[in-house]
């Protein structure tokens, strides 16, 4: 009998479930479908002004899809507020064999030579599913949040999935909606026919801040 890959992992995002583990050393892997979930509005997604700067001024490198691994494991690195992890040996397997199929994907924050924050996900349909982030230097996975915010909009995708509210997620206008209405968000957006990132090139600060201005 074949064990849970990708291919199982992709049919649970399309039904609106996601893993997690206990913790970096719990090899088990639970299925969520909480009764409530996050999700952060591509319209009216607010930024900061002391963020909006650090974008302008293209503080970092934004890149994609150029050091997959390398962000989720450092999502998995304990931090500040942070000490338990729930990204696990299972769990990193999964999403390397997602990114090689073109599912998973991550915003990096390059400064120096140096990877120093970003994000990573998984896309499906006119969705994101936000998985993690982490930062070394200040507003680096902010600054990422915002380019990938930008990518989304251009791309057409209409529901970025956050699992869950944190008050750091709420700055931004993320809010909570019970599990009914996610479905009926996520079966809109699994309509949508896109890809990730629109704009493989990428935006400068100007452009993205632009790209989330213009029609919020």
């Amino acid at each position: 009998m074949r064990g849970f890959g990708a291919e199982d992992l992709i049919e649970c995002y399309a039904r609106g479930v996601f893993p997690m583990a206990e913790g970096r050393d719990d090899p088990r892997i639970y299925l969520l479908d909480p009764d409530e979930r996050g999700v952060l509005p591509l319209e009216g997604f607010h930024i900061p002004r002391t963020l909006r700067k650090a974008v302008r001024q293209d503080a970092f490198d934004i890149r994609f899809d150029t050091a997959f691994e390398a962000v989720v494991a450092g999502c998995a690195e304990p931090a500040p507020g942070r000490e338990e992890t729930w990204i696990n040996d299972g769990i990193l397997s999964l999403y390397r064999e997602l990114f090689q199929l073109g599912f998973a994907h991550s915003v990096e924050s390059w400064q120096d030579g140096e990877l120093v924050g970003g994000l990573y996900g998984v896309s499906l349909g006119g969705a994101f599913f936000g998985e993690s982030m982490f930062s070394r230097r200040t507003d680096a996975s902010k600054v990422a949040l915002v380019h990938l915010i930008a990518q989304l909009k251009a791309g057409g995708f209409i529901l970025l999935d956050t699992q869950f509210t944190t008050e750091h997620l709420e700055r931004f206008g993320a809010i909570t909606i019970p599990r009914a209405m996610y479905h009926l968000r996520l079966a809109d957006a699994l309509k949508i026919k896109t890809g990730f990132p629109p704009v493989p090139e990428g935006m400068s600060g100007a452009q993205a801040l632009q790209s989330i201005t213009q029609t919020s």
